[in-house]
């Protein structure tokens, strides 16, 4: 497939080495510039572009930026995309370490990933946001290892949900359908699951015993 990352940080970095190994083609673009990725477009044969570029011809897009980083994404991000593209949010909202209060979150009851959709104007996906970004390169495992993984996916779109759990089969994991995006609070920072290195099983009672207050940790 054709795979646009946006954002080339630890997880944006980890994925363009893992989807590229898999065959992809990857373009990656980042906040500074395509010359600033000449390593790792060397390392693993990605194409860097600008961010306006990143979703061109792509039947993924991965947006794994800062979350007050998603209100300067260029207008008609995704107008070049594929017919059916599915855009992956790895996003976190972290208000006290780093994105400042958003009140459309705090005080309106949105989900991080229904406010970047409202931002991007497209359905996403929630997926990694509560990854390891080294995880990606040392844990994959075949299908039915009794060791493998499992990560939660959000999203309001069947054919689009699929086709990324499809590709986090292909990186090694499994996956738990986690619900539509306003029930995506079930994987946001400070939920059970957020960070959770289990299989299915676990993953299924993480997001069970999830609570829709956020913890002060992560309140603005």
């Amino acid at each position: 497939m054709k795979i646009g990352i946006i954002g080339a940080g630890n997880i944006g970095g980890n994925l363009t080495r893992r989807l590229t190994a898999l065959g992809h083609e990857v373009s990656v673009a980042n906040s500074r510039g395509p010359e600033t990725l000449t390593a790792l477009a060397e390392e693993t044969g990605a194409t860097p572009v600008t961010v306006g570029e990143a979703a061109r011809g792509a039947e993924i897009v991965v947006v794994t930026i800062p979350l007050k980083a998603v209100q300067h994404l260029p207008s008609g991000l995704l107008d070049g995309a594929a017919d059916g593209v599915a855009v992956i949010d790895t996003g976190n909202y972290y208000p006290r370490q780093r994105d400042g209060r958003i009140a459309a979150i705090e005080d309106d009851g949105l989900t991080e990933s229904r406010w970047t959709e409202h931002r991007i104007g497209h359905p996403v996906v929630k997926a990694f946001n509560g990854t390891y970004a080294q995880d990606i390169l040392d844990r994959p495992l075949p299908a039915g290892d009794p060791g493998r993984m499992a990560l939660p996916v959000a999203g309001d779109d069947a054919a689009a949900k699929r086709k990324v759990r499809e590709l986090i089969d292909a990186l090694g994991f499994d996956t738990v359908d986690a619900g539509g995006i306003d029930e995506s609070w079930r994987q946001q920072p400070g939920t059970p699951v957020y960070g959770l290195r289990e299989g299915v099983a676990g993953v299924t009672k993480a997001l069970a015993e999830a609570s829709p207050q956020r913890t002060p940790e992560f309140s603005g």
